[in-house]
């Protein structure tokens, strides 16, 4: 039996085409995937859209279209980025999709409800249209949502409730002793802070009227539509057979890792376990919570206007540069702040000027000095011991999700390639053993780069193959 791996994201909301916001956590759910393929593990790896929220039908109204041309129509963008950005998902859920989505959230629905987990009341709040969610006075920032710098709206309305202030003292249990592992810890901190502050039970449907009938009907109450976070976190367990196919679902679940945004801790830190202990599910293994891709030091937002479009970057310099820039930028923990200079620096310095650079050289080298056929080992021994070291410290900065100094690792390896060259001299000494152990190098280097940068490695690979340089990134020079 192969090891399983099965890595989640959040599903993007699509009441506008996604952004390069939302590209942080695919690419790092992408290199967790290959990094397990290539180890040999049974991977399944889920990604997709949210498309039963009240936003996107607000959305398709000002747009005068229906909601369901609308949803498919940034559905299918969402999706055909994630293909340029070399997402190499499993599948892609939508959770418009009746056969695959629904019978898990109607299962998971009825599930609670046999537990006594769910009633129905009158509630007044404060509603977050952005967040799709109720949210307390405390929570907000000079009266406004800190997330989308907008006053919520003043609700009353009959809803369902889910009673998550029963799990209050177990969810605290949960999360002091790792059951469910938050990383990094200040947000498993933040987590057991707010559960230990008391939870309020939510609610978890809408009137049928407000969201113009739009969204999943509650189990024998057509009147009301199941809450889109009920729904949308349900689709970590619907996308691989929960309510259809129990052999797939006993497969992969428990998840082992979803990766999502802080903004959305709250929901899959606190809502989701809960949801799970009521229905008697396993709970997933770990959470990895990354910061934001910023712009002058704001979070990037379709509400706030301030996106890029990442498919003009990847259509000029490659899915790969910028799948390095997003990974190498700063801790995976940690805020991003894109601009375009930045972006262009660290592509010419560490891409053009560096592995760029130390693949044409070789390669240039080989062919100079007519390098035959590969052989197995390196004979240099201090180039030996460096690769052996930095494939270490390599895997175990995967195994801690720390992509940077992964990514850090490889390119100190290159800069003592680099060195190793220019002490070596091949060039006059004719020295075929150090232009041979060179491009064993490279492809070492190659395969430790595979899961960050796979077409850059597949390049690199087919080059030492064919001995036929190519420029793998040209200079941005303007």
């Amino acid at each position: 039996m192969r090891k399983k791996f099965y890595v989640t994201t959040a599903i993007d909301y699509v009441n506008a085409p996604v952004h390069l916001g939302h590209s942080l956590e695919k690419v790092q759910a992408d290199v967790l995937a290959r990094y397990h393929r290539n180890l040999g593990d049974d991977v399944f790896f889920l990604t997709g859209t949210d498309e039963n929220a009240q936003k996107n039908v607000l959305a398709a109204e000002k747009e005068r279209i229906s909601p369901r041309k609308f949803v498919d129509k940034n559905a299918n963008f969402a999706k055909n980025l994630w293909k340029k950005f070399n997402i190499s998902f499993d599948y892609f859920i939508r959770t418009t999709n009746k056969r695959i989505h629904w019978p898990g959230v109607k299962k998971l629905w009825l599930k609670c409800k046999e537990a006594g987990d769910i009633y129905k009341k009158n509630y007044t709040g404060l509603y977050c249209t952005g967040c799709e969610a109720f949210l307390k006075e405390k929570d907000l920032k000079n009266g406004l949502c800190p997330y989308h710098l907008k006053k919520p709206e003043k609700v009353s309305e009959e809803n369902y409730f889910f009673r998550l202030s029963k799990y209050q003292k177990e969810l605290e249990r949960i999360i002091e002793k790792d059951e469910i592992e938050i990383i990094p810890k200040e947000r498993k901190n933040e987590v057991l802070a707010f559960v230990k502050a008391g939870l309020e039970d939510f609610s978890i449907s809408r009137p049928k009227e407000r969201m113009r009938g739009w969204g999943i009907p509650v189990p024998g109450d057509s009147s009301q539509i199941i809450y889109v976070w009920f729904d949308a976190l349900t689709n970590y367990i619907s996308a691989i057979g929960y309510g259809r196919y129990e052999k797939f679902f006993k497969r992969y679940w428990p998840a082992d890792l979803h990766i999502i945004g802080k903004d959305i801790l709250k929901f899959h830190a606190i809502y989701w376990p809960a949801m799970l202990l009521s229905a008697k599910i396993e709970l997933p293994r770990k959470i990895l919570v990354h910061g934001f891709i910023t712009v002058a030091g704001q979070k990037m937002s379709k509400s706030l206007g301030n996106i890029f479009n990442p498919v003009e970057i990847i259509e000029k310099y490659g899915a790969d540069s910028l799948r390095y820039f997003l990974l190498s930028e700063s801790s995976p923990f940690e805020d991003l702040d894109f601009t375009f200079e930045k972006f262009k620096k660290r592509y010419n310095s560490d891409l053009a000027a560096g592995i760029g650079n130390l693949t044409a050289r070789i390669i240039t080298l080989a062919n100079k000095i007519k390098i035959g056929k590969l052989r197995k080992e390196i004979k240099n021994r201090k180039l030996k011991e460096v690769i052996k070291k930095t494939k270490e410290k390599w895997e175990d900065s995967l195994e801690e999700f720390k992509f940077n100094s992964a990514l850090g690792s490889i390119w100190s390896l290159i800069s003592f390639c680099d060195k190793f060259l220019q002490e070596e001299k091949p060039w006059e000494k004719k020295d075929k053993n150090v232009i041979l152990d060179s491009l064993n190098a490279l492809l070492e280097i190659s395969k430790m780069l595979n899961p960050f940068l796979p077409q850059t490695s597949e390049n690199i690979e087919k080059q030492v193959k064919t001995r036929k340089a190519e420029i793998l990134f040209p200079k941005i020079s303007s």
